[in-house]
């Protein structure tokens, strides 16, 4: 008789010796490249019952968090294949995976940045601050942590500048919990503890709230997140919010902006809210390159969750509500890679792009009142 759904633990798994066992994410190739358990190979989600496995050997599947894989194992059981689900999938080996707070890893970790790193990330955080003057005398900041590897960088960076003293600001470690898992939210707490950055959380029910909504989910939850971190961080007496955005995300931006939106527009270092009097939106990680963050992360032996939405919980790669989003930044990333191989000043020729705009060469233009001026105003 097959057995419909066979599960086993992370420490079970263990006890396998190597060529017992084939372990399979069947995340999205995104996912497993941002972070995979090693030993595992790469079948997404919607391919893994066409593949050719082995049927003398255990296969073991993992998603992200043990909803998906069960299904998909119950199918290869019935196909005939000795298949078992991995109880908890990614979630539950990363948690195990992030050491306990002992200050040790936070003090190896503050001197790969003072050191190894100083150059790729301390030297550009410090020099984007500078030339955008986007920390100033008596600012109190929201430093805004998703839980991935960017924000946690720009939490330590911050904490290293403020460590020089060279002018009095202040800093608030702000963490939004707009409904995570209750793994997702351990994982980003643990995490900051190891890493000794205090952080503080404050809770939301955003996912609930756009859960449901069909067209663009994932604009309205980033508007509503943006919109509770302005308040809160107002609510703690901040004037500014730091987001965790870097290089890579300006100048894709740049080009999703003119290939898919039809208009010439960057990811701006410094805004103005519109609907919060005083506050202000930064970006001082606007220097760095993800290649270096990625870097420092691996060096480091840091793991971080990917993305702690609540949709990617449930959903495939094919029928995830935010892929379309997803899928043309990741055309665009792809793209800039490839021209970069070409062409390596292609990448810095499209950020500095936006700081040589003639406007003479330019058939119209909206001013910052949204005024629209045709180039025969002035021809």
């Amino acid at each position: 008789m097959i057995q419909s759904m066979q599960e086993i633990t992370i420490q079970e798994l263990s006890s396998f010796s190597g060529d017992e066992y084939i372990l399979v994410d069947i995340r999205d190739e995104d996912a497993f490249t941002y972070g995979h358990i090693p030993g595992a190979i790469n079948i997404p989600e919607g391919g893994i019952l066409s593949a050719q496995l082995p049927k003398d050997k255990k296969i073991v599947i993992y998603c992200r968090s043990g909803i998906i894989s069960g299904e998909v194992v119950e199918s290869l059981c019935e196909k005939g294949y000795d298949a078992y689900d991995l109880k908890g999938g990614y979630v539950e080996w990363l948690r195990g995976q992030i050491a306990e707070a002992d200050g040790e890893t936070a003090k190896r970790v503050e001197d790969s940045i003072r050191k190894k790193f100083h150059k790729q990330l301390f030297s550009k955080f410090a020099k984007g601050i500078v030339a955008y003057e986007l920390v100033k005398p008596g600012d109190k900041i929201a430093v805004c942590i998703s839980g991935g590897k960017d924000s946690m960088l720009m939490a330590k960076l911050f904490q290293e500048i403020k460590r020089h003293n060279k002018f009095d600001f202040e800093l608030v470690f702000l963490v939004m919990d707009p409904g995570y898992s209750k793994e997702n939210r351990e994982i980003i707490e643990r995490n900051a503890a190891m890493l000794n950055v205090p952080i503080t959380i404050f809770e939301t029910d955003i996912f609930e709230n756009v859960f449901n909504i069909e067209k663009s989910p994932c604009y309205i939850c980033a508007r509503m997140r943006r919109g509770h971190l302005y308040n809160k961080a107002k609510e703690l007496g901040c004037n500014k919010i730091a987001l965790g955005h870097h290089y890579d995300d300006v100048i894709e931006t740049v080009v999703m902006g003119m290939l898919y939106g039809g208009q010439i527009q960057t990811m701006m270092p410094m805004l103005k809210s519109t609907n919060f009097d005083g506050m202000e939106l930064i970006r001082p990680m606007y220097l760095i390159r993800e290649e270096d963050i990625k870097a420092w992360r691996d060096y480091n032996g840091l793991r971080f969750i990917q993305c702690a939405c609540k949709f990617t919980d449930t959903c495939t790669s094919d029928g995830c509500k935010s892929a379309n989003t997803g899928s043309k930044r990741k055309k665009v990333k792809e793209l800039i890679a490839r021209l970069a191989k070409e062409d390596p000043e292609i990448e810095q020729n499209i950020f500095k792009s936006m700081e040589n705009v003639n406007l003479s060469t330019v058939i119209a233009y909206k001013d910052k009142e949204g005024v629209r001026h045709f180039f025969t105003e002035d021809y």
